[in-house]
């Protein structure tokens, strides 16, 4: 098995394209007829959806329980804030490796499957811990969810910025958002991302030439929800308040829906077109019709049916089609002579 090789830009031109765009919707936005709190909470969801498809796009490995971790770095910062010491950076940090944690236990236990079996132990995971949100009253809040969450201030030392505008809370989350990026984008061209390619292309061959497949698995499978968790605490920070509907099999659906339809089994930058068209979608369509989501169900399976690249796989091969047609032109040449 030959893995890929050669170094990718440190910062390629989408990446820098989407920070520029996120960066500047203060000046615009307003003027399109939205408001910036939807580009908080794009920007959230592509957060998660970046980190679900280092699992799917990347290693092949299809969760479909994985909004339970979104909602788990919802409650941890929600439970580490009101009961535990009130300090941002304790807060996510908590967030983050508890759900890293329990990411990891359960990749202990499903990465020795593949498959519709390890696509339906991630599914009974995911319901176990939503079962725990909504019957767990004295710890969770049952059904009402954790309420009364703050934005708190983004303390250096030095000098501290108040998170409580959505203007504030949006920029502090645009400079993780970032360093998640640049992260991501290094793991999947590091010798890393090309083991998980891999196994991704051939599980049985990738560990016959000698690569510990199962721990790569459970890695693979850790640092993804511990994105996840940073997504949920951000989600919990925007909301403030956590509640056990994220943690629902609904969001672990809308999170490959956005995957799939973005392209992200074929790109990078697929989760990032993905999560921005359906929650837009959802704002646009829903506007209109509240049965939003049946139009948004046949456009995703239109997708599937005839374009399962997703978008970002249409406009690959819109961009190599002119390449294609000299090369091809000159094959049937070569035959004819």
């Amino acid at each position: 098995m030959q893995l890929a090789s050669g170094r990718a830009p440190l910062f390629p031109v989408p990446m820098l394209i989407t920070l520029v765009v996120l960066l500047s919707t203060p000046l615009w936005v307003a003027r399109v007829g939205l408001y910036q709190y939807l580009a908080l909470e794009i920007m959230i969801w592509v957060l998660f959806a970046l980190g679900y498809n280092l699992l799917l796009g990347f290693t092949g490995l299809p969760s479909f329980g994985h909004g339970a971790f979104f909602g788990v770095g919802a409650y941890a910062f929600g439970l580490l804030q009101l009961r535990v010491w009130p300090n941002l950076w304790f807060d996510l940090a908590g967030a983050v490796l508890i759900t890293a944690t329990l990411g990891a236990a359960v990749a202990a236990f499903i990465s020795h499957r593949r498959g519709i079996y390890y696509a339906l132990l991630t599914i009974a995971f995911g319901q176990v811990f939503w079962f725990v949100a909504n019957k767990w009253h004295t710890v969770t809040g049952g059904e009402d969810g954790l309420l009364n969450i703050k934005r708190l201030p983004a303390d250096f030392g030095f000098v501290s910025f108040d998170l409580a505008s959505n203007n504030a809370l949006f920029f502090f989350c645009l400079a993780l958002f970032a360093a998640v990026l640049v992260a991501l984008w290094r793991l999947i061209h590091s010798p890393l991302g090309r083991v998980l390619s891999a196994i991704k292309q051939n599980e049985t061959r990738a560990a016959f030439v000698g690569y510990n497949v199962w721990l790569y698995k459970w890695l693979a499978f850790t640092l993804s929800t511990a994105v996840a968790g940073l997504a949920g605490a951000l989600f919990a920070m925007a909301q403030q308040s956590a509640y056990p509907n994220v943690m629902s099999l609904h969001t672990s659906g809308f999170v490959v829906m956005m995957v799939l339809i973005g392209g992200g089994l074929v790109s990078f930058w697929g989760p990032v077109i993905g999560a921005t068209f359906f929650i837009l979608a959802r704002d646009l369509l829903g506007a209109y019709t509240e049965t939003w989501l049946l139009w948004y169900g046949l456009i995703f399976m239109a997708m599937v049916l005839f374009k399962p690249e997703g978008i970002a796989g249409v406009w690959q091969a819109w961009k190599n089609r002119p390449r294609k047609a000299p090369i091809a032109a000159a094959t049937r040449a070569e035959g004819v002579l």
